[in-house]
């Protein structure tokens, strides 16, 4: 657990305790030596990102910190980002955090050269088609095992207004490197890392159950959802640096698989992000066992495949549904909508929102507004 390995896929990670301290020379030999750091109002105060920004400045790097973001990010964010490395006259990003930040960091590698309306360039109504010109050299250093998205190529972002979601995808903006340091998310509170670890797990089980063949996708998330099984409990409860390690390369393969596609768990929680500001892992944990129910019947194969997986003695999607119920009670999360602030007026927007997101098209079966109704009404 004290190596560093370095894997080539989908991109070059350095993968390992203290690989984040490789930053600096890799700048360096890189010759970027103006880098906006993109990063969370939280991970700003933390002692291991001062650090960072500490020993960079040492090598003479001249850093710009943007931290202003929201709880879930929105594409006034990603314009304030742009300012910033307009005006500081920035050569290269870094994003630093959780799925907000790299996701915001991420967007603005985009408007950086592509400066049509953000929302132009959303995959989901073919504006990938419009991401032609070069962007920054781009760095991603994780500090969550959850969503992934520092292997990513897409970026999650809302409108300010209506609150959907969109997406915006190129393999251009995939990371040139990733130094994925379990080291730190070692300081995580148990909280965070619950919600963080369950949204991992939902990225694997969705993708290995999403409709869209692709066997690949379909091994890299059957291993994901045995590594959480091993280390879940263990890196909210009681973490060691191997629980972390696990959790963290779990998260990645969650975001390589996703690419199959999601489903039915993520449409019900990304409203609950848009709307109410509900943290994204948060919304996926809460979601998960009543949307993996939905989803069993018809599905009885891959969910016998997850119960083998999660070495479960009942191997039915009940068992693997009970298994995600008695999961969330270990943890600390909670069982009921309610318990997270949602009230029963919430449910119309909230069904509105979901059957217009773009998750579920991928779901092993299709999901209507009534379906995303009784979901809601039944987890509440």
């Amino acid at each position: 657990m004290n190596d560093i390995y370095q894997y080539n896929f989908p991109t070059t990670i350095r993968f390992g305790a203290g690989s984040s301290k490789e930053l600096g020379n890799y700048l360096v030999k890189n010759k970027l030596l103006r880098p906006l750091i993109v990063t969370d109002p939280v991970v700003l105060q933390l002692d291991f990102f001062k650090s960072i920004v500490e020993s960079l400045r040492k090598k003479n790097i001249s850093v710009e910190v943007f931290s202003d973001l929201h709880k879930n990010p929105v594409k006034s964010d990603v314009y304030k980002g742009t300012d910033m490395y307009d005006e500081t006259g920035r050569d290269s990003i870094v994003g630093i955090g959780g799925g907000v930040a790299i996701d915001v960091a991420r967007a603005v590698v985009l408007r950086v050269n592509h400066r049509g309306d953000l929302f132009k360039y959303d995959d989901l109504v073919g504006g990938d088609v419009f991401v032609t010109n070069d962007v920054p050299h781009f760095i991603t250093i994780p500090t969550t095992a959850g969503t992934g998205s520092e292997v990513g190529r897409s970026a999650i972002i809302a409108d300010d207004t209506t609150h959907q979601k969109k997406i915006l995808f190129s393999p251009k903006l995939l990371a040139r490197i990733v130094f994925a340091d379990p080291l730190l998310t070692m300081d995580l509170p148990p909280k965070v890392t619950a919600a963080t670890g369950m949204d991992a797990l939902t990225h694997n089980m969705e993708a290995f159950l999403a409709k869209m063949p692709h066997p690949m996708c379909e091994g890299i998330a059957l291993e994901g959802i045995r590594l959480i099984n091993d280390s879940r409990s263990d890196a909210v409860n009681k973490p060691d640096l191997a629980s972390r390690s696990k959790m963290l390369i779990a998260s990645l393969m969650g975001a390589v698989a996703f690419q199959k596609g999601l489903g039915v768990v993520h449409s019900l929680a990304h409203p609950l992000s848009a709307l109410l500001d509900t943290h994204h892992g948060l919304a996926n944990a809460v979601n998960i066992p009543y949307g993996m129910e939905f989803n069993v019947a018809g599905n009885e194969e891959k969910f016998r495949r997850i119960a083998r997986t999660l070495e479960l003695k009942e191997e039915t999607g009940e068992g693997v549904v009970n298994y995600l119920v008695e999961l969330n009670a270990k943890i600390g999360i909670p069982a009921r909508l309610s318990m997270i602030g949602v009230k029963p007026e919430h449910i119309g927007p909230l069904s509105d929102l979901a059957i217009a997101d773009f998750a579920h098209p991928n779901n092993p079966k299709p999901v209507t507004r009534e379906n995303f109704q009784q979901l809601y009404l039944k987890a509440l």
